[in-house]
């Protein structure tokens, strides 16, 4: 045998030392290098078990997120107790496509160990067969408030969204399967908001905002919301492309997202303005 690792769970600590000097001194064989892994927890902190209803299974997961998130989920981290909950499963999701980003160049990282430890990580959640190109990548977080928005709608119907905000060029197989699990995920944690992300704004930021906040709130059309979120940028001194990045936040919890001005029609422009408000 050529045993080389092995994990182990904190309470076999003891028994896995007397195995290591069985090894060493008995066999003569070193002993295999050892990480130690704790269990998973619920978000309350709590143990996962059966009989408190909290499991959080490899089934039910894929319901709503790819392998690949799972797989990322075990490998990103082996040490230490996790909090763990369905609602991983977006940051995941987003995660996994800024990993394959870096992987095939997309996405710059100056810091050598971490280009590195990035592209291994992406290798494993593949289990060492990464794909040869890199998909069509849709921020998770988007897909599931589109279908919170279009929740009687069809796949189709989505589909077609992403395509008029930009986001996407054409149909595609791959993002109508992620459009499905977002609807399942939208259909069983209606009431699941997307963790908010912490912003910081400079005070021409926040007057901008204050300004669209005040727009947004009189909820009467708009002639070209998406030019006058550009005009309302550019009359405060703050780049466009920086207050889109902080719409993106407040709005997706992401940098990133759809041509904004139809986006926030679509998710209501008082629904915005109230979001605004409370991060400013």
């Amino acid at each position: 045998f050529d045993i080389r690792f092995e994990a182990y769970g904190k309470d076999i600590m003891d028994s896995v030392k007397v195995n290591d000097w069985v090894s060493d001194e008995i066999l003569e064989f070193p002993h295999p290098h050892h990480v130690k892994y704790e269990m998973f927890l619920d978000k309350g902190g709590k143990k996962i078990s059966k009989s408190l209803g909290n499991v959080v299974t490899s089934q039910r997961w894929l319901t709503y997120g790819t392998h690949e998130s799972i797989l990322l989920l075990l490998y990103k981290r082996i040490t230490g107790a996790r909090e763990l909950g369905f609602e991983d499963i977006p940051a995941l999701m987003d995660e996994y496509n800024e990993l394959e980003n870096i992987y095939f160049g997309k996405t710059k990282v100056d810091n050598e160990a971490k280009l590195v430890k990035s592209k291994g990580l992406y290798e494993y959640v593949n289990l060492l067969n990464p794909p040869k190109n890199s998909s069509t990548h849709v921020n998770y977080r988007l897909l599931i408030e589109l279908c919170k928005i279009f929740k009687d709608h069809t796949v189709e119907h989505v589909v077609s969204k992403l395509i008029d905000y930009g986001t996407i060029k054409e149909k595609n197989p791959h993002i109508e399967k992620l459009i499905g699990l977002a609807k399942q995920y939208t259909a069983d944690f209606e009431e699941t908001k997307i963790p908010a992300t912490k912003i910081i704004v400079d005070d021409s930021a926040k007057d901008a905002l204050r300004q669209l906040a005040d727009l947004l709130s009189k909820n009467e059309k708009i002639e070209d919301l998406q030019n006058s979120i550009y005009r309302i940028a550019k009359e405060n001194q703050v780049q466009p492309k920086d207050f889109f990045k902080i719409l993106y936040q407040i709005i997706l919890s992401t940098n990133r997202g759809p041509k904004i001005g139809p986006f926030i029609e679509d998710v209501g422009m008082k629904e915005v303005a109230e979001k605004i408000k409370r991060n400013l």
